[in-house]
């Protein structure tokens, strides 16, 4: 095992991924602190989702090594890695239009976990959620379809969330009550890595920052440093 990776709950070792002969990232390395919000940014095309489909099992073509909790997690089904408590959203909501809001819910929760229904019901309590039980998630605002799908998220107790744009498309109301809840599960011991584009969100939320640039990973720190870092100055404005 890296002896970086001791203290972290996530650690990603020489990640490499190419399509077609394009080098879409090059030897990541990345390390998340326990307890952190981390951030995640750079130009468009940079590699950020790769980065993420990469961790979170949803693309396994790539090269190099991801461990969660100390353990491999490389090349594992996504449901696997789920299961091992790293959960993600995805840039676009992904929930089950079909389903009501509330099946939405227990269908993202723990396989023959009692009390389903209620843990479901206090989610949706929180987030204002909870008259909007039983309507089908197709006919919610897209602001509220993301915060649905924080919530299946928040269904399996997961040790690592990987958030993608979380503030796309959502309001401002919308998007205090998704910050608070991140805050209040951070101060519980939720570690959280973020992809934005929204410098004011980084503001708000992250503790530290990763920024990539060409699918390398071009500065670390936290966000007063990283606005001065030249190299990072260079890939978003060119100067």
């Amino acid at each position: 095992m890296n002896n970086l990776c001791v203290d972290h709950v996530l650690c990603v070792h020489n990640l490499s991924r190419s399509f077609g002969g394009v080098r879409a990232l090059c030897n990541i390395e990345i390390h998340i602190t326990r307890g952190n919000i981390t951030g995640l940014i750079g130009p468009n095309g940079s590699g950020k989702t790769t980065l993420f489909q990469a961790i979170s099992g949803m693309d396994r073509g790539f090269t190099g090594d991801i461990r969660l909790e100390h353990k491999s997690i490389a090349k594992k089904r996504a449901s696997r890695i789920y299961r091992s408590g790293l959960a993600r959203t995805f840039q676009l909501s992904r929930p089950f239009p079909e389903l009501t809001v509330i099946e939405n819910l227990i269908a993202a929760g723990k396989p023959h976990e009692p009390n389903l229904h209620d843990r479901a019901d206090q989610l949706l309590a929180q987030v204002h959620l909870d008259r909007y039980h039983n309507v089908f998630a197709k006919d919610l605002s897209y602001g509220q379809q993301r915060l649905v799908e924080f919530l299946r998220v928040l269904m399996n107790d997961p040790t690592l969330i990987l958030l993608d744009e979380p503030a796309a498309g959502i309001n401002p109301t919308l998007r205090r009550i998704l910050w608070d809840m991140v805050h209040g599960l951070n101060a519980k011991g939720t570690t959280f890595f973020i992809i934005e584009h929204d410098m004011s969100v980084i503001a708000d939320l992250c503790t530290d920052v990763y920024v990539l640039n060409e699918g390398e990973n071009i500065a670390y720190g936290d966000l007063a440093s990283i606005r001065k870092d030249k190299r990072v100055l260079e890939a978003y404005f060119g100067t």
